[in-house]
């Protein structure tokens, strides 16, 4: 397993400097090249500028916790995260639940209650 990993291209890992301009000031972001390329795809996704999305994530997480402690690391952590979900969507398309192994009520869309619990009868 180990080897998938160790033969990564450097550059990947490689760690790189942009400036962005968040709230009207200039920050600098310290991330490694592939960090940078997935939020560059994640920004496509959106329609904007990979430092508008980057933008945009610092107004939101002010906004839900009123503080960053160390943005760069939640950018990395909300990359995997973004790889994550599109890895389980994929997943999904690939493997669709089979309508067959259904019963015939969730199969036309019937409310299934489920199994009643039934008494234990001593004979």
């Amino acid at each position: 397993m180990c080897e998938y990993f160790v033969k990564a291209d450097p550059i990947q890992y490689e760690q790189r400097s942009r400036t962005v301009r968040i709230k009207n000031v200039l920050t600098s972001i310290r991330l490694e090249n592939m960090v940078w390329d997935i939020l560059a795809e994640m920004a496509e996704e959106e329609g904007c500028t990979t430092n508008a999305l980057i933008s945009k994530f610092h107004e939101e997480i002010l906004e839900h916790r009123g503080e960053v402690p160390n943005f760069a690391s939640f950018l990395r952590v909300t990359s995997m995260r973004y790889l994550h979900r599109s890895m389980m969507n994929l997943e999904k398309q690939l493997n669709p639940p089979n309508p067959v192994a259904l019963p015939i009520a969730a199969r036309s869309g019937e409310t299934i209650a489920p199994p009643k619990m039934l008494a234990a009868v001593g004979r």
